[in-house]
């Protein structure tokens, strides 16, 4: 495996890009926010779509001129707060309930809707869902992609139903993770958010298997081509508001009323660092889900962390490579465990399936154990550092006291 230069991205991400220099497009994207993007203009042109979409607003007498999906976690609670309070857009917001729905994840959608929003919240058929998690973690090792494709589908279907004209979506990954070689590293365009390569294989293979009909799937999908007949569109909001970012949302959230991870949670469980994304929860799958992607691709959670963290200077190249050789991929066996028995297979099986996609960056040792070759701790040895030092570094909510 090949690193960037300057965060720890591997080469082994899908549709990942590297200059000549080995940096990769997520460090360019935000070597190219701080040096080349003209802000100014990027809010000019945002207020100009806030204008037009309150003429279309109220040429349709809709009440609503903006759909945002939201969790309840840190990047939602700051998009909907901007669209509102910044923008001076009327929002409706859109929750895709997770399975199993976490303590934490329910305070804070709760939480969401208490700060004076419309929101309106749907959950997928729990059987369909699992249908499909048991198909997608056999057949190809991601069982956690379809809960994406509810995830992104329901805002836009909902914008459609209602006839909202504006889509306000936040983090584009296809600009944060680097990836140019899809039309999802270029531009303001939301509507092609089933371009990303997560999502793209759409509904149709599991209906041609006979495994769902084409009626199960209406939370699955969404047609942007009827949203553009409709002019309706759809934007990134990190494309516009250079503060967004992992960081900035954090803190903004937590002042107003954001619940995360408490500070002595178990780490060796989780596979990072890091005690506030992914909050709401969803069976214990997203744990397991990015311990199958270290196993498919030699990286998990922890490297894209480690790479945030980097980039926004809390530390340097060097803790974070002592960050994911200590829990990049680790997965508690309790997570495991759930799992097995949400799917019904054995653990043998689990183990059996998951080491049958393992990349080619992995090798047996002599104790029959897998582990990836030349890492990039081998590569470039960390000095003798304090990892509760460096946790310390990331962790800006400590900063301010929660």
């Amino acid at each position: 495996m090949k690193y960037c230069t300057k965060c720890v991205q591997p080469d082994t991400r899908p549709n990942i890009y590297f200059n000549e220099e080995g940096v990769c497009g997520g460090c360019l994207w935000k070597e190219k926010m701080e040096t080349t993007i003209d802000w100014n203009q990027r809010q000019k042109e945002l207020n100009e779509i806030v204008v037009e979409t309150k003429r279309k607003a109220k040429k349709r007498g809709t009440p609503y001129e903006c759909a945002i999906g939201v969790s309840g976690g840190k990047d939602s609670t700051f998009q909907a707060l901007y669209a509102r309070d910044v923008l001076g857009l009327r929002p409706l917001l859109v929750n895709c309930e997770p399975g199993n729905i976490s303590e934490i994840g329910l305070k804070n959608i709760e939480n969401l809707k208490n700060l004076g929003f419309d929101t309106i919240a749907l959950r997928a058929n729990s059987i369909v869902q699992k249908k499909l998690i048991k198909r997608d973690f056999y057949d190809n090792l991601n069982p956690g992609r379809t809960t994406e494709y509810v995830l992104y589908a329901v805002t836009y279907i909902i914008a459609q139903k209602f006839d909202i004209p504006l889509i306000i979506q936040g983090e584009n990954v296809g600009l944060t993770f680097g990836d140019s070689k899809s039309e999802l590293g270029t531009g303001d365009d939301a509507l092609i958010a089933n371009k990303h390569n997560t999502l793209i294989e759409g509904i149709e293979p599991f209906i041609k298997e006979g495994l769902v009909e084409e009626d199960d799937m209406f939370l699955f999908h969404y047609d942007a081509n009827k949203l553009r007949e409709m002019d309706i569109r759809g934007i990134w909001m990190n494309y516009y508001v250079k503060e967004y970012s992992f960081q900035h949302n954090l803190l903004f959230s937590l002042k107003n009323g954001l619940t995360i991870r408490s500070k002595d949670r178990n780490l060796d469980n989780l596979g990072t660092y890091n005690r506030y994304s992914q909050l709401d929860g969803s069976g214990d799958l997203l744990e397991v889900n990015q311990m199958m992607k270290h196993v498919k691709f030699g990286f998990g959670q922890a490297t894209d962390h480690v790479n945030y963290d980097i980039r926004y200077g809390l530390i340097s190249r060097a803790e974070g490579i002592a960050l994911i050789k200590t829990f990049d991929g680790k997965c508690g066996n309790k997570y495991i465990k759930n799992f097995c028995e949400y799917i019904d297979i054995s653990e043998k099986e689990f183990w059996d399936v998951t080491n049958s996609f393992r990349g080619d960056m992995w090798e047996l040792d002599d104790n029959g154990d897998w582990k990836l070759k030349n890492p990039l701790w081998e590569q470039e040895p960390p000095s003798d550092l304090d990892l509760k030092e460096i946790i310390a570094k990331t962790d800006i909510a400590a900063k301010v006291g929660k």
